[in-house]
């Protein structure tokens, strides 16, 4: 798609226009007052209004918000990011795959059923693809970490064979000091999984599903990992990767392991000292039909440049995709607005953008704004950019991310996702001291959180990355009261129809959050330091070596 900014300037206007004929009790209201919680709760108001169709990329919704976002940043006076456009283009496929039956032979024979004992993906560009009697290999938790002393891999060849592996890390639940123990490191994430085995030379990949360590349920797995997927397009269409790549349920996997006499507990198991992988005496066949589109999303992106180190940046970011229009709810509602996931995380972006045009002394560090596409479908913008920099990454003090923040007012408290990894979270500490406020960080760590959006393909390059969120301590209400509507959100409106805009949305929290990355962004964007990675932290090396240390 070519864009100019003619179509920006109608697409945006046409937008506004649209949501107030089309959706009147969803924005009623145009807020008057200035300040930054009332620009908050007007942006939310026109990104999860129902004329954006629910922000999915590919689709016209995409086309609307992406055109409003860059509107907003020009309006506010930022130069476009990336070579004189707003836009950064950001090539997809959208891969559907249809499987059959997983046929396993040999010392277990059983025909498994896809999206109830398994699921199964590819994500090679290729219309169908067969295993045919892969060796099936139990390889632990699949994790090579030289740092913890870990190979899974250790003595056992796997090219061309299917390994079935453990979800999280060694060190959940372990009883004992391995890895970060309940908090779970990068090893333990589904991706990292996929991505080791690949480099291994597996045939195949079939995570062991389990419900705690892995911090969602098997319907979760049967609704989020089958249909179409949306992958970056790569150069040799997705060959380097496994030619399945898939999930098995707890007691598929317990009567698989048992034919090879692995009884018990199996991570503890998995998790001794001489563990060596485990051939099953069994394989495995399965054929993949795929369906496959190509098109291009965006990035959208703005810079506000520095007056003496202009080549330094500091990059915010907040994806600004959403599910579209999907299955309709309980009440008929088919479109899902995404109003705090995540309107709410471009809206503070913009706030943040807007309080720095209107500082009198311009920043002496670049300041980037990127709203990412595709978070929903893998954090997929996000990594494109951070693979495609258009700003060197050695050159890019940090990344400040804001996804999904709370609207129920202010706290008295903030949360760190992935809290102790780097020294951004000094900051935040600092910033938060003078106000008498408390920074908290994962109340589940187990559940990989720090892994699980845009913030993170930044860490995985070694750029510094945070992403705060308002915390549960509401200061009008109360801890309990902020505590019930996370809970009510999680459980009623995430990823659901129902997370929409409402005039009854509190946004002082929300500007709270904003207010505070502007305030860090401010801080960094004086210093001459570069802020590092934490000693124990996966990503200080790969930082280190960028920086030349």
């Amino acid at each position: 798609m070519k864009i100019n900014s003619g179509f920006i300037a109608i697409a945006a206007l046409t937008t506004l226009f649209a949501g107030c004929a089309g959706n009147e009790k969803k924005q009623t209201t145009v807020i008057a007052d200035t300040g930054i919680s009332a620009d908050i709760k007007q942006h939310i108001a026109v990104l999860a209004n129902d004329s954006l169709l629910g922000r999915k990329p590919f689709t016209k919704g995409e086309d609307k918000t992406i055109a409003y976002i860059a509107s907003e940043f020009k309006k506010l006076g930022l130069a476009p990011g990336n070579n004189g456009s707003y836009f950064q283009e950001v090539p997809l496929v959208e891969i559907t795959s249809a499987s059959q039956d997983m046929n396993i032979s040999g010392a277990a024979t059983v025909a498994l059923k896809p999206g109830v004992d398994f699921v199964a993906a590819t994500r090679r560009e290729v219309d169908t693809l067969s295993l045919k009697n892969s060796q099936l290999v139990f390889a632990g938790y699949g994790v090579v970490a030289p740092e913890y002393k870990w190979n899974d891999y250790k003595g056992i060849d796997v090219k061309g064979k299917t390994v079935v592996v453990l979800v999280n890390d060694p060190g959940f639940k372990a009883g004992q000091k391995l890895f970060k123990g309940d908090t779970m490191s990068y090893y333990g994430r589904w991706t990292y999984k996929y991505e080791e085995a690949a480099r291994q030379g597996a045939a195949g990949v079939i995570i062991i599903h389990q419900t705690e360590p892995a911090s969602y349920g098997w319907q979760v797995i049967q609704n989020s990992f089958t249909g179409a997927k949306l992958y970056l397009q790569q150069a040799d269409k997705h060959m380097n990767r496994c030619m399945v790549e898939g999930w098995m349920s707890e007691e598929a996997a317990t009567k698989l392991l048992s034919s090879a006499g692995i009884t018990g507990d199996i991570r503890a198991y998995a998790r001794k000292k001489d563990f060596k992988a485990v051939a099953l005496n069994s394989t495995v066949s399965l054929t993949l039909k795929n369906t496959l589109k190509y098109s291009k999303s965006h990035n959208v992106i703005a810079i506000l440049k520095g007056t003496a180190r202009s080549d330094e940046t500091i990059l915010y970011t907040a994806h600004w995709d959403h599910f579209g229009i999907g299955k309709p709810d309980a009440k008929g509602d088919s479109i899902y607005n995404g109003a705090v996931d995540n309107a709410s995380g471009v809206a503070a972006v913009l706030a943040v953008a807007k309080k720095f045009t209107q500082q009198k002394d311009k920043p002496k560090r670049s300041i980037v704004f990127l709203a990412v596409t595709a978070e929903e479908q893998g954090l997929l913008g996000s990594e494109y950019y951070a693979t495609h920099p258009i700003y060197p990454l050695n050159k890019t003090v940090a990344n400040l991310n804001i996804d999904a923040l709370s609207d129920f007012g202010e706290t008295s408290n903030f949360s760190i996702t992935g809290k102790g990894q780097n020294d951004l979270d000094d900051y935040v500490i600092a910033l938060t001291k003078l106000k008498g406020w408390d920074v908290v960080g994962d109340e589940t760590p187990g559940s990989g959180s720090y892994y699980r959006s845009d913030h993170f393909n930044f860490a995985k390059v070694g750029v510094p990355a945070l992403d705060l969120h308002n915390g549960s301590k509401s200061i009008q209400r109360g801890e309990e009261y902020g505590k019930e509507k996370a809970k009510e959100y999680n459980e009623q409106r995430y990823h659901q129809p129902s997370d929409e805009y409402s005039e009854a949305m509190d946004t002082k929290g929300m500007a709270q959050t904003a207010n505070l990355m502007y305030q860090l962004g401010v801080k960094l964007s004086g210093e001459t330091t570069f802020p590092g990675w934490k000693k124990g932290s996966e990503f200080k090396a790969i930082r280190d070596k960028a920086m030349g240390k």
